[in-house]
């Protein structure tokens, strides 16, 4: 079990980086809520000033500066909490604008490697001591200084970072350090209770299978906390098999994410359609609810307006335009949703074509079929996402022509690589569905004969190691666009391959990976030594470069004496044709 990867607040960076941070003295607060975990084996409850508190709650995503703009709107959703990462002297607003709406916090503490699989940051949880020093002596005075704050729920010590050591030992070296980062949580916690008594402290992890190292090591937890998605429903069977004897709370859940999914038809996660989404957060409450007596509440993950390819995923209002998921959040946790204006349902979405092979730079034609349930007029927009060619999270909005019936055209990126589109359809009222599929973006098949092909090839340099490499020369003349050829990150570099004999050709093909050329020429020549230029590029852009020329020589070469990034020169193909 993994889960979103979400960006260690300032107070973790400054940690990271061993820096100093200076904490205020403790402020003047109202007085603060007193939290209890209450109640007998598989018989707890939550109380808040004596009272019943299930959490009903989201994660955060807005700034700490949005809160109070923000805030109204959870509670109109029937929101009494929300969870966020990290905690410092930025906290101060979202504490006081959660209070004033009668929210609380699960105000969390970032150690390290935290956000599991993935995640960077490591530390030696057996020798670090001027780290754990550090985070001994900062979380509890965080927690002295906002205890007092009538918007605290809880602290919550770590994310994910049990699973997350993966990424930073093996074997019986792992098993010291998990043991050792749960003595310390267990430390932080016992120095929490000592500064503030009257709210409950947890630690969240990936996956059930860190409690084991919480029941032995940490004594002094009140309660444990899990990010569970697709899999939510097996925690309460794994927490009557684990014989644990304390309640828990699950800090991320919803619609199942890129690791629960199979594969689509282009080799990527096939993502959830915003009705299986909405459909994913009533799933994962029901099971929350449904192991009573132990599991306290949920703070569902996202509230968060950020638009880019996670935030389509799992946030409930990208660029704060409300889904299908708002909705049903908001049901769930008991909302009013009787003067509710829903958004457009995008009931299929299809590519025209074979969506495995669409040309680089060809039209893309997109059907879609969408409904609002309260007849508001649709538009639609497009975008598309790089992220599983070159990890880019970013979408960008293409020009789309409207072809009527719910059909749109669109140009199809030039960069070869699996793609994403998304189409999004408005109702003009602040909803929004969104729909995605995958396409593969393939080269142009050039008339004629490929004269290069499986010719020998050599190159100015060649990275021998390191990713997919060895990235030989003849790499680039294989006819395999799995394998390219990558340069020394310097100019100039050249690649060239031999014809054999004295040869005429009209067109040259060039399918640059990521690493390309902004500054190129294409040569030609008898003996290797002397060269014609016929063709001169100087405003590269990657992707699939095919250009008309006419040349004759036993020899071609593409010169390349300008990069485009920061690397060398990468090419996939090189293809000449007579």
């Amino acid at each position: 079990m993994t889960a979103s990867r979400v960006t260690a607040p300032l107070t973790a960076s400054l940690l990271a980086a061993g820096a100093l941070v200076a904490l205020p003295a403790p402020p003047a607060h109202a007085a603060g809520s007193v939290v209890r975990v209450t109640g007998t084996q598989g018989n707890w409850q939550l109380t808040v000033d004596g009272s019943p508190y299930q959490i009903k709650g989201l994660t955060w995503g807005p700034s700490t500066a949005d809160a109070s703009r923000y805030m109204p709107d959870l509670k109109s959703m029937g929101v009494n909490t929300v969870r966020t990462w990290g905690t410092d002297a930025s906290s101060k607003p979202l504490f006081d604008a959660a209070a004033a709406q009668g929210v609380k916090v699960i105000a969390g503490f970032w150690l390290q490697p935290g956000g599991g699989p993935g995640s960077g940051g490591c530390v030696n949880y057996l020798t670090d001591t001027t780290y754990k020093n550090q985070v001994l002596s900062e979380f509890p005075q965080w927690a002295a200084t906002y205890k007092d704050n009538p918007g605290v729920l809880m602290w919550n010590v770590g994310n994910e970072s049990v699973l997350g050591l993966q990424n930073c030992y093996s074997g019986d070296e792992l098993e010291r350090q998990r043991n050792a980062y749960m003595t310390l949580v267990n430390d932080i916690t016992r120095k929490i209770h000592a500064v503030d008594p009257n709210h409950p402290v947890t630690s969240t992890d990936a996956w059930t299978g860190a409690w084991p190292y919480y029941k032995k090591n940490a004594p002094d937890l009140d309660l444990y906390a899990v990010n569970a998605y697709n899999a939510v429903c097996d925690v309460k069977s794994a927490w009557q098999q684990g014989g644990y004897t304390k309640p828990y709370i699950v800090t991320e859940t919803g619609p199942a994410g890129e690791w629960e999914v199979p594969d689509d038809a282009n080799g990527v996660p096939a993502e959830p359609t915003d009705r299986a989404k909405a459909d994913g957060y009533t799933r994962a409450w029901n099971c929350v609810t449904g192991h009573r007596g132990v599991a306290l509440g949920a703070t569902m993950f996202h509230y968060g307006t950020e638009y880019d390819f996670g935030g389509i995923w799992f946030n409930l209002l990208p660029a704060g335009e409300k889904r299908l998921s708002y909705y049903a959040v908001k049901r769930a946790y008991g909302g009013d949703t009787s003067r509710d204006d829903t958004p457009p349902v995008i009931s299929d979405l299809s590519i025209e074509g074979d969506a495995s092979k669409v040309p680089a730079g060809g039209d893309l034609t997109l059907a879609v079929k969408a409904t609002d349930p309260e007849g508001d007029p649709i538009t639609y927009e497009v975008q598309d996402n790089s992220n599983y060619i070159d990890q880019s999270k970013q979408l960008v909005t293409l020009p789309a022509t409207n072809l009527g019936g719910g059909r749109l055209r669109v140009t199809a990126p030039d960069r070869p690589g699996v793609w994403k589109i998304y189409v999004k359809a408005k109702d003009g009222k602040g909803n929004v569905g969104v729909e995605t599929r995958s396409f593969r973006v393939v080269p142009p098949v050039p008339a004629g004969t490929n004269l290069a092909r499986g010719k020998p090839a050599t190159a100015s340099s060649a990275q021998t190691g390191g990713g997919d490499c060895p990235c030989t020369a003849a790499n680039a003349v294989d006819g395999n666009l799995a394998t390219r050829w990558a340069s020394d990150w310097s100019d100039p570099q050249w690649l060239r391959v031999d014809l054999g004999a004295r040869t005429s050709f009209r067109h040259v093909q060039l399918v640059w990976e990521t690493s390309y050329a902004r500054a190129y020429t294409v040569q030609t020549s008898d003996d290797g030594q002397n060269w014609t230029t016929v063709r001169s590029v100087t405003d590269g852009n990657g992707g699939v470069d095919d250009l008309d020329v006419s040349g004759t020589g036993r020899y071609v070469r593409v010169n390349g004496t300008a990069r485009g990034t920061g690397w060398g020169y990468s090419l996939y193909e090189f293809g000449v044709y007579g």
